[in-house]
């Protein structure tokens, strides 16, 4: 198998310092019960800089650029209010509280994610308020709720988005497609954005790891001609790695056609169909998932994000090789059509209109339980549960 080969080189070219793992004190004030007060040393020499990326120059901003007292300096006046305590809000509220920011969150009150926040931590009337309050107490509001909620409750908003505030989003949709969502700002505020690459799980447990998920930042209204600024400070503070400069357009271009392509979507239908040809051709369900699946995920695809792709062709047996070199230009120009389809589609709006329609039906949540339910139901992840529950980290006995 490729991996194999490739295993044997990872460890004799890794860096002496990645095999040990020193731990320090945590950087973060006022730690909460659910995060570790140790975490591995960390620790960064660039900042603000110009770096080339492939042949293209690049200006990317790090923690080094707004180190902690700094961040609590730049916002010791404001009251960061996060809306919303779905992943991004849960993730994005935790890492600002454990920087020792003046954070509050604003939820429906008595719903699952009211119930959550508590038991995160938040306190009702000090940290804690509904949607309303906390934006209205808020010098940065930070909407993280849902996109579809984004539309349904911009109007209850739009009375607390007042002159001299910042109105902060993780994702460009709201603001790109505002001519379907309906939401509309007023002139006089600032309006920024940071998009952690990943989801708002990820970006906690990486923090509370020392590490970072990198954002892209963008600057949609500039009042206080200090919005860019105020992206940066945000997206360190709530534990990014490295920040890349963006438009709102091109974030939930990129969002979206990503998450329908390569993320999820095209990932999903290409384990599918090499799956579906195993079997049909009398591979044993364990054989067509570990030559599909397993391998790609716990082998293939951590080289590629440690090494890179070019690193595994490298590295891996002849065999290989010359297979992934013959045949990636075949999937490249099959798949090369769809792709231009579905970038159209983000483009012009369909995927948009086609979310936020399924989003409004009143029996959409019964719908997906159907639709996943299918997929659970899929002899592949099945056999996959059977086979991760084999891995020697998961086997108790």
């Amino acid at each position: 198998m490729a991996s194999r080969s490739i295993a044997r080189t990872l460890f004799r070219s890794a860096a002496p310092a990645a095999r040990s793992s020193l731990l320090r004190p945590a950087f973060f004030t006022g730690a909460s019960k659910l995060v570790s007060t140790k975490i591995p040393a960390f620790s960064q020499v660039r900042g603000m800089k110009t770096m080339d990326f492939g042949g293209t120059k690049e200006v990317v901003y790090e923690r080094s650029d707004m180190p902690l007292p700094k961040l609590q300096e730049f916002f010791k006046n404001d009251t960061l209010a996060v809306l919303g305590y779905g992943p991004q809000g849960q993730g994005q509220s935790l890492n600002l509280r454990d920087n020792g920011l003046p954070v509050i969150v604003g939820v429906r009150k008595g719903g699952r994610s009211w119930q959550k926040a508590v038991a995160d931590g938040w306190v009702e009337g000090k940290t804690l308020f509904s949607i309303e309050e906390a934006a209205d107490k808020g010098s940065y509001i930070m909407n993280l709720l849902s996109d579809a909620a984004q539309r349904d409750l911009w109007k209850t908003l739009e009375p607390y988005v007042t002159k001299g505030k910042t109105l902060y989003f993780s994702h460009g949709f709201a603001m790109t497609y505002n001519d379907q969502t309906k939401v509309n700002p007023p002139a006089d505020i600032d309006i920024i954005l940071c998009a952690p690459k990943g989801s708002g799980a990820t970006l906690r447990s990486l923090f509370v790891e020392g590490k970072g998920l990198n954002s892209s930042i963008a600057v949609y209204q500039d009042y206080s001609k200090h919005a860019k600024e105020k992206a940066i400070a945000l997206g360190i503070a709530i534990g990014s790695g490295y920040l890349y400069e963006t438009t709102f357009q091109k974030e939930v271009y990129s969002d979206l056609f990503g998450e329908r392509g390569i993320l999820m979507g095209a990932i999903f239908g290409m384990f599918r169909a090499q799956y579906d040809i195993l079997r049909e051709n009398g591979h044993s369900p364990s054989e067509a998932f570990n030559e599909t699946v397993e391998e790609a995920t716990q082998s293939l695809i951590p080289l590629i994000g440690a090494k890179g792709m070019d690193w595994m062709y490298a590295n891996c047996s002849v065999t290989a090789q010359r297979g992934a070199l013959d045949w990636h230009q075949k999937f490249y120009d099959a798949a090369l059509p769809v792709y231009k389809d579905l970038y159209k589609s983000v483009v012009d709006g369909t995927e948009v209109k086609r979310a936020l329609d399924k989003n409004s039906q009143p029996d959409y949540r019964e719908q997906l339980e159907v639709e996943l339910k299918d997929i659970d139901d899929m002899e592949m992840w099945r056999s996959g549960s059977t086979v991760r529950s084999l891995r020697p980290e998961n086997n108790k006995d």
